[in-house]
């Protein structure tokens, strides 16, 4: 592998002619898509409650979220200069090797594939159907007939975007389309309702918890900001629209996240938002009456589907760069002749999914733990951005972070922050996910030790 680590620096290896590869066909608006739909999901409509609880103060809830918006900026900003300098499909996976070999990398795609994002939508897959079960005749998630349903519902997004991207990408630019547009029509309208009160924005309470684990919520639900780096090997002009996808679509967040919660404070002074977790169900209750619930279910339900179809999107890509470094089952490197799909990577993580979605109920969990070693492979890979810079100062950069080296320090000291108060205050939870990413070992030094030499890469 130490031959690849520098095959940028002595120009690109070429795919052998007879042999399909992902088209560049995905324009920035499908990229920005993406990383709005991987980022919205429950987050927004359910922690507020808990921070309000937390915090006591309506400024210090909305100063939060916006501190939060502002560090996934920083690090959209150092992924925009990386993936623009490396337009391949993997991600994160692409620098962690770059930058500190096959082993980190190798760990990293294999907790994406096993659980970051598999168990991500097997989990929203259950909760679509959940929410469905609030509005239409259909199974309760917790039923089997409830767990087929989810399965079929993975099964219609995974054909979706194994039949290309083109008709893949419009259907996920129509559901986040739908999605911004129906929170934006809550803020907006929930705003000029005149039902709640402005007096709600000086109200207070005590606070029971600390800063630091507000945060923490807080950056968990702007989680999948860099959704669009995943798919670079198939985004025209990788050098401007990748930039341009992942900044433009923090952006939207972050201002979709801001609207919303001054809606909840509008709706609800803080002592009545304390500690409650359907606070999007809460206060829209207030400011739209009692047809709100299957207004919020409906909306829940859009965005989880939403959010479900990116994932099955973006992880393939991993899987797909990882075995064409020959250490996951070769087989996911080949790309469909017909649609210019990754379709087996796609296909294997439908499988894999469907089957957390049978006969592991409690994935859930899971999840949630590996949220720690998710934490420590994001700061690898934004500390990744000054590795390479000392490196290999000769690449090609169309896009450079703005204030290096300070900004990409503070985004990793934060997250290395985060990760040392979880595993003092939370050790348990951090040595689960550390289990789990421990799992991936045997395989990749199985794989070593065949023997087998990488294949090539195509040109950026």
């Amino acid at each position: 592998m130490t031959n690849l680590a520098g095959a940028h620096e002595a120009g690109p290896l070429r795919e052998p002619a007879h042999r399909p590869v992902l088209r560049r066909t995905l324009g920035w608006d499908t990229a920005a898509a993406l990383v709005i739909a991987n980022t919205v999901g429950s987050g927004i409509f359910t922690t507020s409650g808990f921070m309000a609880r937390d915090l006591g103060s309506p400024w210090w809830l909305l100063g939060l979220w916006v501190a939060g918006g502002i560090i996934s900026f920083v690090g959209a900003l150092a992924y925009s200069e990386l993936s623009a300098a490396m337009p391949e499909a993997g991600g994160e996976y692409v620098y962690l090797r770059e930058a500190f070999g096959p082993l980190v990398a190798y760990l990293s795609g294999w907790t994406s594939f096993f659980v970051g994002f598999s168990g991500a939508i097997a989990a929203a897959a259950l909760a679509f159907i959940g929410y469905l079960h609030q509005l239409a005749p259909v199974p309760d998630s917790a039923a089997l007939s409830g767990k087929l349903a989810a399965i079929a519902v993975l099964a219609v997004l995974t054909t979706a975007h194994v039949v290309g991207l083109r008709f893949g990408g419009l259907m996920q630019r129509l559901l986040t389309g739908g999605t911004v547009g129906a929170i934006v029509a809550l803020i907006v309208f929930g705003l000029a309702s005149g039902h709640g009160d402005l007096g709600n924005f000086a109200s207070h309470a005590p606070a029971h918890g600390y800063a630091a684990v507000s945060l923490i919520f807080v950056l968990y639900a702007y989680s999948g900001w860099n959704a669009a780096a995943y798919i670079a090997g198939e985004v025209r002009d990788p050098g401007r629209n990748l930039p341009r996808a992942l900044l433009l679509g923090i952006g939207v967040v972050s201002v979709l996240y801001v609207g919303m919660n001054l809606v909840y404070i509008y709706a609800l002074p803080i002592p009545a938002m304390s500690g409650v977790l359907a606070i999007a169900e809460k206060s829209s209750l207030k400011l739209f009456g009692p047809n709100a619930a299957e207004l919020i279910a409906a909306l829940l339900a859009l965005a989880i589907l939403n959010s479900a179809s990116a994932m099955v999107i973006a992880g393939p890509r991993v899987y797909y760069a990882m075995a064409r470094d020959r250490v996951f089952p070769s087989g996911l490197a080949l790309v469909n002749p017909l649609f210019g799909t990754p379709a087996r990577a796609m296909i294997a993580q439908a499988i894999w999914s469907s089957i957390l979605i049978l006969f592991f109920g409690a994935f859930e969990k899971v999840v949630l733990y590996t949220g720690f070693a998710v934490t420590i492979f994001s700061a690898l890979s934004v500390a990744s951005l000054s590795v390479l810079r000392i490196r290999r100062p000769a690449m090609a950069r169309p896009f450079r972070m703005p204030g290096y080296p300070w900004l990409p320090a503070a985004y990793v000291l934060i997250l290395c922050w985060i990760a040392v108060y979880t595993l003092v205050g939370r050790p348990a939870e951090a040595l689960v996910s550390l289990a789990v990413v421990g799992f991936g070992l045997p395989w990749y030094f199985l794989s070593k030790s065949s023997g087998r030499p990488a294949p090539e890469r195509p040109e950026p």
